[in-house]
Parts: structure tokens; sequence; C-alpha cells
């Protein structure tokens, strides 16, 4: 059954969806390591757990529900820490990408998140996501003069 889904054109739609959802989160993560003050080594660690946990959730997830699913970091969460991890130690930002991943997780999982994104207006939460990635989008421009 899984071989009569394959076609050229959905495995390409599946290596572009998985490629720009990798390529956006390991950005982010990128620039938060850095920003922690990550060894390269570190920081490839990163990539890597980045990288087997993304494939494995939606490798896990697609074949469970038998539809294309693709996992991705929350960015504007990332972007939040990138933006408030200036001169914290590693060890502490480790902790904090671990708590908000499991806080993430026990959202979706009892349904919390459904239940609070319902009461927030959607032009809140537009405004609020351009706040956090307003900080991270500047910098990006003012390192690009460097």
């Amino acid at each position: 059954m899984l071989l009569r889904d394959l076609s050229i054109t959905g495995v390409t739609a599946g290596f572009v969806s998985v490629l720009v959802g990798f390529a956006s989160s390991a950005v982010i993560v990128f620039q938060a390591a850095q920003t922690a003050g990550a060894t390269s080594a570190e920081i490839s660690s990163w990539l890597f757990a980045l990288g087997i946990g993304m494939g494995a959730a939606t490798i896990g997830l697609s074949l469970y529900y038998r539809s294309p699913i693709v996992t991705a970091w929350l960015m504007p969460g990332a972007a939040l820490l990138i933006t408030s991890l200036a001169g914290v130690p590693m060890a502490e930002t480790i902790g904090a990408f671990l708590l908000c991943a499991a806080l993430l997780t026990l959202c979706g999982v009892t349904g919390w998140f459904e239940r609070i994104m319902d009461r927030v207006p959607q032009s809140l939460a537009s405004r609020m996501l351009a706040g956090v990635l307003l900080r991270f989008g500047m910098d990006a421009f003012v390192s690009m003069q460097a």
C-alpha cells in the first residue's frame, strides 16, 4: 500500500516540505546555539538531534495517521529563546529548550493548546508572532552590514 502511494510528484512535494521545514528550523536553532556560545561540535550535535527528531516524528506520525505530516521546531519559540539567551550558560540553555519542548508536547497531547488558541483572537496571535520575529529579522540586517 505504501509503494502504491509513491509518485514523483508526491516524493518531490514531500522533499520540498521537509527541506523547508528543516532548513527554517536549522537556521533558528543555529542562531540560538551561537547566541548561547555553543561550540561548533555542540551546534552540530543540536542540528543532528533536530534532524533525527524531526525525521522520526514525521515518519511515525505519517505512518500512524496514514497522511503526510511534517514536523518542525516551533520557530517563534526558538526565536524568543534567541533574543533572551545572551549570557545564559549552555546547561541552562539546553534546559530551556527541553522545558519548552516538554510544555509544547504537554499542551498538544492534552488539548490545552487548542482550547487556549480558540480564546486568543487571530489578530493578537499574529501581532505576538510579529513582535517575537521582528527582533530576529532586524538582527539579520544588522549582521549583513558587517
